[in-house]
């Protein structure tokens, strides 16, 4: 399947397009928010991974602001950008903005989600309902096979 073709700024508010990474792969991960233990966990685990991601683009998006992007790239020393999908237009593209409960509510968010892209922009793999602890040495895997 073509993944969905986007444009979102980044952490900085430089508009940042799928199309521009064409002819590289992309690890594409959706995430809930910053700053919080599953999502950091996530972030750094693909930070201490990236000499092992042969390469590939690692872009991360949440519904988070920029200055809220910066905050956390700076603290945690974050080499890959962080999209603000504000909207949430792409997250419903990709069918990971949706109705979640927690503590007996129910609200509209990010469920946890990474997808990989091949160099002709096609979705190779997709994760949903990502559980943190070993998932980045799956997305390894995946592109080392």
């Amino acid at each position: 399947m073509l993944a969905p073709t986007f444009t979102l700024p980044n952490q900085n508010g430089n508009m940042i397009s799928l199309e521009d990474y064409r002819g590289q792969k992309v690890v594409l991960y959706f995430y809930p928010r910053d700053a919080t233990p599953g999502c950091t966990t996530e972030a750094c685990d693909f930070r201490d991974a990236t000499p092992r991601l042969n390469g590939a683009v690692v872009l991360g998006i949440s519904a988070d602001s920029q200055k809220k992007h910066q905050n956390f790239i700076a603290k945690h020393e974050l080499p890959f950008d962080l999209l603000v999908d504000d909207t949430h237009e792409v997250s419903e593209l990709y069918g990971v903005w949706q109705l979640k409960k927690n503590y007996g509510k129910e609200y509209y968010g990010i469920v946890r989600s990474t997808f990989l892209i091949n160099e002709d922009g096609y979705i190779e793999q997709e994760w949903r309902s990502v559980k943190v602890n070993g998932h980045v040495d799956e997305v390894v895997a995946a592109l080392t096979k």
